[in-house]
């Protein structure tokens, strides 16, 4: 039994898993998303989110760490350049996991973990329901409007109106309905 156990080998010895983490990360720093199954996509959002974080800190100290980890100077680059600067006000869960179903082969359950501010369709979304007001169920006080504002707005919108319905007389687009064309059917053609 593996009780208390906190890591997942994945069926692997010690170096396998490391070299196969390392390359992962590295296929996900440099693509934002990748397709793998659930179990290693767990491991290794363990794996690369301390490193994420490390990079917010560009130190040569924190560089030579993360080296340590990936052994790729191109996605080391990347990861402190262009990531680091999208993920910089992010307190942390820089990945999402998507489940997509299960592998034909050996029925394996596959997802796709990508980089969280890197999916453009869903960082749109956010940013408009951000804009969301607190609601109570107590209803509270609704705050009163000020009695001279109401006639002012019925003021403003009957001179719009007049100052529309002359501008249409000015420019002879007034139009004039025709009850009788619009009622009248067109007989159908038979083929």
């Amino acid at each position: 039994m593996r009780h208390g156990k906190k890591i997942n080998h994945l069926g692997r010895t010690a170096s396998h898993r490391k070299a196969m983490l390392s390359n992962m990360a590295c296929s996900l720093i440099l693509h934002k998303r990748i397709t793998t199954t659930v179990a290693k996509a767990k491991a290794l959002r363990k794996y690369i989110e301390p490193l994420i974080t490390k990079s917010k800190t560009d130190t040569t100290h924190s560089r030579r760490t993360v080296f340590s980890y990936l052994n790729d100077k191109v996605a080391v680059t990347l990861l402190f350049n262009e990531v680091a600067d999208k993920v910089a006000e992010r307190p942390g869960g820089y990945t999402r996991i998507i489940r997509t179903g299960f592998r034909l082969g050996d029925n394996a359950e596959t997802c796709l973990i990508e980089l969280v501010d890197y999916n453009e369709l869903l960082v749109k979304e956010t940013a408009d329901s951000k804009s969301k007001t607190r609601r109570s169920r107590r209803g509270g006080k609704k705050k009163s409007e000020p009695k001279n504002v109401a006639p002012v707005a019925e003021e403003v919108e009957e001179t719009a109106v007049d100052e529309e319905v002359k501008n249409e007389a000015a420019t002879g687009e007034v139009e004039e309905s025709n009850d009788s064309d619009s009622t009248e059917e067109k007989p159908k053609s038979e083929d």
